[in-house]
């Protein structure tokens, strides 16, 4: 969004990082009256937010760990989130094969009936069981004797719904920053003193409230704050994927089974794709671009060709990424069994001092209920109630998305179906103001390759705090698999020369 570079000298609320629990929080407070400042030293989502498996899912493997409150509070968000941003959120069925399940099948259907009822669902479609010899479902599978389980969750275009909060955020009032990096806070009065740095220098916020939401970084932000004590520690879990060609037909997922008893999702992926993921593997040090390594290859492609019949080889791979989950540290003693709850560790020094809160762990899901926790714990002066339970995310202001597409479509019938189609399914609504007077594919200028025109661009930079190349090709889109080549060039040439007002 079009904002001065003049930062704020005071504010209610400093939030450091741009992932989705400091987005998130931004939106939360901004809309109950508080003055905000979230700064991000990268773009926003620049890595865990935007290295998730692009799901809105209770959760059905934390059933197993008995994480009961957590998988309840994520299947209550499941449909809310998609009522809130239905252009990047939709229904996704998941097909769960027993033909190599290390559970037996009682248990595995006995979680199913706890995911279809402890959530409150209403609009998602309960369990099935299928004979996979007989049913669509089983397309594609090497091994297609007995049965699978059938249910329901979300797919998320995980950076976008990071991007929505903080224009919501600044929609109502607050000021989001990228490539500002703080530097360093200490108590002042009854306030803080926070020093962050952008490309203009070095400079001093008072805030009335600090929350850490920095991610894997979050005990290195601690470390700048004087007199911080937290109560509680970060534990790092890489996660990598792979995405690779078409490994069977259907617009479903498979939630694989291995023998380890880990989970890997098979997922529908742009459309020609697949994405096979995720990897759970400790982390001792943070890596500022995280990168997949052999050995998760290997697991992910084992996993690949132990359920399908399409054999899939390290030369197939068309793209993979990576991120670091900042876990709250429970000791739990396998990787795959550390909390993927949130904990907010609340600071106030030694009395009734200026607030720190400081988020550890937390998943996409939760990031809404997470907020509202974190601005109870604050009960800051002068904040209004919780309001964000159904307010509709930038672009989420219409009922069916093909009933709004049927319209797009109507209204420009010289632009192509599949752009538009495209465009919906980023921006909602807003894909009006790309396409804005529009009428043909010439009139929104310079096409940068694969049909992502410089209207679009510009809308990236203006609304969506676009920098570069990789902030359009590969977190406000998926652009950079499709796009041929030269794309990444003419885009970093055209953001070189580029000036944005904010």
């Amino acid at each position: 969004m079009q904002q001065s570079h003049e930062l704020p000298q005071s504010v209610d609320l400093l939030v450091i990082g741009g992932g989705i629990n400091g987005a998130g929080i931004a939106r939360d407070a901004a809309g109950r009256g508080l003055s905000v400042l979230l700064v991000e030293k990268d773009d926003l989502a620049s890595h865990t937010s935007s290295a998730s498996t692009k799901l809105i899912h209770g959760g059905l493997r934390y059933l197993e760990y008995g994480e009961v409150r957590l998988v309840r509070e994520s299947l209550q968000e499941r449909e809310r989130l998609w009522g809130m941003a239905p252009h990047i959120i939709w229904p996704l069925r998941f097909v769960l094969p027993q033909t190599q399940s290390p559970r037996p099948g009682w248990m595995v259907r006995m979680g199913l009936f706890l995911y279809d009822h402890i959530g409150g669902r209403k609009r998602l479609p309960k369990t099935e069981t299928v004979r996979l010899d007989r049913a669509r479902q089983g397309e594609g599978l090497a091994d297609r004797k007995g049965k699978g389980f059938v249910y329901s969750d979300c797919w998320v275009e995980d950076a976008r719904l990071v991007v929505l909060n903080a224009m919501s955020a600044v929609e109502r009032g607050a000021t989001v920053r990228t490539r500002t990096r703080f530097l360093s806070a200490g108590r002042e009065g009854s306030g803080w003193t926070a020093r962050v740095e952008d490309a203009h220098g070095i400079h001093t916020v008072n805030a009335g409230a600090i929350v850490n939401t920095a991610g894997p970084w979050v005990s290195d932000v601690i470390g700048h704050i004087a007199d911080a004590k937290p109560k509680g520690q970060v534990r790092l879990i890489k996660g990598s994927h792979i995405i690779v060609p078409r490994l069977y037909p259907g617009d479903h997922a498979f939630m694989l089974q291995n023998p380890d008893r880990r989970i890997v999702f098979a997922i529908p992926y742009e459309g020609e794709f697949t994405l096979v993921g995720t990897t759970d593997v400790p982390c001792a040090d943070i890596p500022q671009n995280a990168e997949i390594s052999d050995d998760e290859i290997a697991y992910l492609l084992d996993t690949a060709n132990r359920y399908f019949e399409k054999t899939t080889t390290r030369g197939d791979i068309a793209w993979t990424y990576s991120g670091v989950r900042p876990l709250f540290d429970d000791q739990a003693k396998n990787a795959s069994a550390v909390t993927r709850d949130y904990v907010l560790d609340l600071d106030r020094g030694g009395g009734e001092e200026a607030p720190l809160l400081n988020v550890f762990g937390g998943k996409i899901t939760t990031y809404r209920r997470l907020a509202e926790h974190a601005m109870e714990e604050l009960d800051l002066p002068g904040a209004g109630g919780a309001w964000t339970a159904g307010a509709t995310l930038p672009g989420g202001d219409f009922a069916d998305f093909e009933d709004y597409l049927v319209g797009l479509a109507r209204a420009h019938p010289k632009l192509p179906h599949d752009l538009l189609r495209r465009l919906a399914r980023a921006y909602g609504t807003k894909a009006e103001l790309i396409i804005g007077k529009a009428r043909s594919l010439d009139d929104m200028g310079e096409d940068f390759g694969g049909g992502l025109t410089r209207a679009e661009v510009d809308y990236l930079a203006v609304h969506e705090w676009a920098r570069s190349a990789d902030d359009v090709l590969w977190r406000r889109s998926k652009m950079g698999l499709h796009a041929p080549g030269g794309t990444h060039e003419r885009l970093s040439a055209y953001f070189n020369g580029y000036a944005p007002t904010g």
